[in-house]
């Protein structure tokens, strides 16, 4: 099998649709071997947030000498990001090898009139069989929709459970309250494991804390009032945490404080488990921490930024993001959204923001909203609005509008901003 023929098999898969529950993958990876026991994971789950602390967590530990393998979903510019060791994507050769045994084992499940393993499943097993063969130290494991029935919810060597921010989304899923999907997501806590959390509203507090109890699981949770001298701004991000000052977060944002907090957490626990990390590796690691996507900072004339923010609680944290740091600045949006995302409220919190706003259609999505359509949702909130024809026609729209004195920002679903990056790039060239 080569890497193309991979690709096509993991592509054809998505017919399997988006299936919750743990019976498939467990016979999936039974048959593989079950390379997943032979790992130690970092398991993290949340709404939003997962990704940045999975960053933070990986680099730190890279830093200080382990091999750490990195699943994440879904990715900004290519397939093979989303399986890494120590910042390294998985190759072409790898993923063609291990596709097979994939292939092979999901062709002996049909014939046994079982289910086919879904895209995520699929993907899931091609992480573990990786991790397992370059002999990775721990591997920080991002969920990919809730926690319970998740496909990376299969673990059972976790180390520690840790949770990003928890809102509403994903309700056709998880659930209509957010009681009922922070129990959801709170189902990956395992027996006697430790459990770190960032800053929590109460509601969901109560949920990880009994979900705690239940497991006889430690719990820590990032601790607010310890959050001190904070300061956040292009030039300088840094904070004081409990006893450790100054330390500087590579991600900008203002939700990034607190990932950064958790992180620090993570990294503690994990070293009252064995795995030590000197101050050094833990400050520098996360000052070395990237990840793309996140309020990240493409082009500088004119300034451009584009982040993944695509629901309630994202939205609400890059207006608060925008205010702290382009306050003054004349703002022109690029938005793209999915159909299935709360987009209206969405509007109603950024639209009013934008001198105009540019909308477009994630390309080769399903579920992609019309430009048109999303054009219309926007107006009431700004009628300067416009749908463009295609990606590189927004970018060029949006940098006209923007002059010399003012900033691009593009947002919303995560999918359309590798293709969105690569048009700056390249008009830049």
């Amino acid at each position: 099998m080569t890497y193309k023929e991979a690709r096509a098999f993991i592509d054809d898969t998505s017919k399997y649709g988006y299936i919750l529950g743990l019976d498939t993958v467990t016979g999936l990876l039974a048959r593989l071997g079950n390379p997943q026991d032979d790992l130690k994971f970092v398991h993290i789950a949340g709404t939003n947030g997962k990704g940045s602390i999975l960053a933070y967590v990986s680099t730190i530990l890279k830093e200080a000498g382990y091999r750490v393998g990195r699943y994440i979903s879904p990715t900004i510019f290519e397939y093979r990001e989303r399986i890494q060791v120590n910042e390294a994507y998985i190759p072409e050769e790898a993923v063609a090898r291990l596709a097979k045994r994939i292939y092979q084992a999901g062709q002996e499940m049909l014939s046994e009139g079982l289910a086919h393993p879904t895209a995520f499943e699929v993907e899931t097993a091609l992480a573990f069989l990786y991790f397992q063969e370059t002999d990775c130290d721990l591997v920080v494991l991002e969920t990919g929709m809730g926690g319970l029935t998740d496909a990376t919810n299969v673990v059972k060597t976790t180390l520690v459970s840790a949770f990003a921010s928890i809102s509403m989304d994903h309700m056709g899923f998880l659930g209509n309250t957010l009681e009922e999907i922070a129990k959801m997501k709170a189902g990956i806590i395992k027996p006697g494991t430790k459990v770190v959390s960032t800053v929590q509203r109460p509601e969901v507090r109560q949920v990880l804390m009994e979900a705690c109890k239940e497991q006889q699981a430690s719990y820590r949770e990032v601790q607010a009032k310890e959050l001190r001298d904070k300061k956040i701004s292009f030039e300088e991000q840094s904070f004081t945490y409990s006893e450790r000052k100054m330390l500087k977060p590579g991600i900008l944002g203002s939700c990034q404080i607190e990932n950064a907090a958790t992180a620090v957490e993570v990294i503690d626990a994990l070293g009252e488990l064995g795995y030590p990390v000197s101050e050094e590796a833990l400050r520098k690691g996360l000052e070395e921490t990237r990840w793309i996507g996140r309020f990240t900072v493409v082009e500088e004339h004119p300034l451009f930024i584009v982040d993944g923010a695509h629901n309630r609680d994202a939205a609400d944290r890059l207006l608060e993001t925008l205010k702290l740091y382009v306050p003054e600045k004349r703002k022109i949006f690029i938005i793209g959204v999915l159909g299935d995302k709360e987009y209206d409220y969405m509007m109603s919190r950024l639209a009013p923001e934008a001198e105009r706003i540019v909308t477009v259609m994630t390309p080769d999505n399903q579920r992609a909203l019309p430009a048109e359509a999303l054009a219309e949702t926007v107006r009431p909130y700004n009628p300067n609005v416009e749908p463009a024809e295609s990606i590189p026609d927004a970018v060029e729209r949006a940098r006209s509008y923007a002059g010399e004195d003012g900033m691009v920002l593009a947002f919303g679903s995560l999918s359309y901003l590798g293709d969105l990056i690569r048009a700056v790039r390249k008009d830049a060239c």
